[in-house]
């Protein structure tokens, strides 16, 4: 069983003579087996909360934990571990390797912790046919539509069976059949694993397959979808 929980976290930026109050004291804790929104438009802080809680960025103050570990105290070569062995992060980019298979992509974290590419193709060729790859296993990047590197994208998120999903717009790219499907993915995966996950989205019918929503604007944390932001993206 695992948590995650930010303590009173702030990350501020400089631009210019500007700071930019990017996550600016937020407390939220995701508990084992639960599946949270964050909803907010673009530029509102909801990418840069999920690289601090991967680890991918250090916050000005406040606590990020995992499990009771306090993530900012890692060392280096803590981090990296954690990075590889408990966080699966669905980037909004994908990162892709082109002129690679989506099958050898979606091995990337498991070739890099010690199983054999054959070990580790027995274990990813289940995940791509969970995202509904499996015909197009051998395919490169240049070869697949925007919506297919993305599901090739969260195959390699899960392939290592993480102990916390977090997923940065993982429909950006998906029609709204599949972005339906992908959600009910992520979300089965946390309730039957009982790991903590969070989705960043702008999409306000996402909250129809998470547990809880929570608007994030101008840094600052608040319940529920804001009724505003809402309707201006419908």
């Amino acid at each position: 069983m695992s948590t995650l929980e930010l303590r009173e976290v702030t990350k501020h930026y400089s631009s210019g003579a500007e700071t930019i109050k990017a996550v600016d004291g937020v407390s939220l804790t995701v508990s084992s087996g639960e599946f949270v929104a964050l909803y907010g438009p673009s530029g509102s802080g909801k990418t840069t909360l999920l690289l601090l809680a991967a680890g991918l960025a250090s916050p000005d103050s406040g606590a990020i934990l995992f499990d009771g570990r306090d993530i900012g105290s890692f060392s280096e070569r803590d981090s990296a571990l954690y990075r590889r062995r408990d966080v699966g992060f669905v980037f909004q980019a994908f990162h892709l390797m082109p002129h690679t298979s989506a099958l050898d992509n979606a091995t990337i974290k498991l070739t890099g912790g010690g199983y054999t590419l054959r070990e580790a193709r027995s274990k990813a060729l289940p995940w791509l046919e969970r995202v509904g790859l499996a015909e197009r296993a051998e395919q490169t990047p240049e070869r697949l539509s925007m919506g297919e590197r993305q599901r090739v994208a969260i195959a390699r998120a899960l392939v290592n069976e993480p102990r916390l999903l977090l997923a940065d717009e993982p429909t950006g790219n998906l029609d709204s059949k599949r972005s339906r499907e992908i959600l009910a993915l992520m979300r089965d995966i946390c309730h039957e694993r009982g790991i903590p996950g969070v989705v960043v989205t702008h999409d306000p019918d996402a909250s129809a397959f998470v547990d809880r929503v929570h608007t994030l604007r101008d840094g600052h944390l608040a319940d529920g979808i804001d009724p505003e932001l809402a309707s201006s993206s419908s």
